[in-house]
């Protein structure tokens, strides 16, 4: 059986698995899965639960807030903010809504936080007037 290399990488850690049968996640087009021997192939993952096999058969779920992905000559690298690493799919789901869940809402109040200082910044800019060169 064919097998190739997963890393994970994220801003706290790196895990690395050898002999990764098969790895199945989600882009934009939709689900799609991996194999060894797989030509170099590159997309965004979307926000959820991915999943791989090991050679010995037991399949591992990844949760992540979305990531790049890059397989070439039979090495998966997978790149986010953070991930969540679980044998068990229930347990794996509910830290997924818990805490990437929460992490995303905190991303988004930043980003609106952000936005609003942006539109203040403009409205400023404005009521000073054309005499700004």
């Amino acid at each position: 059986m064919n097998t190739f290399t997963l890393a994970l990488h994220d801003s706290a850690q790196v895990q690395e698995f050898a002999d990764v049968y098969s790895f199945v996640g989600e882009d934009a087009s939709g689900s799609f899965g991996l194999l060894a021997g797989h030509a170099r192939f590159m997309t965004n993952l979307s926000f959820g639960l991915a999943r791989f096999r090991l050679q010995e058969g037991a399949w591992q779920y990844v949760a992540m807030p979305g990531a790049a992905l890059y397989f070439h000559a039979n090495r998966l690298w997978i790149g986010t903010r953070r991930f969540v690493l679980d044998d068990d799919y229930v347990r794996i789901s509910r830290l997924l809504r818990e805490q990437l869940l929460a992490e995303e809402q905190a991303l988004q109040q930043t980003r609106s936080s952000l936005r609003r200082m942006e539109e203040e910044l403009l409205r400023k800019l404005w009521q000073l007037g054309p005499g700004i060169d």
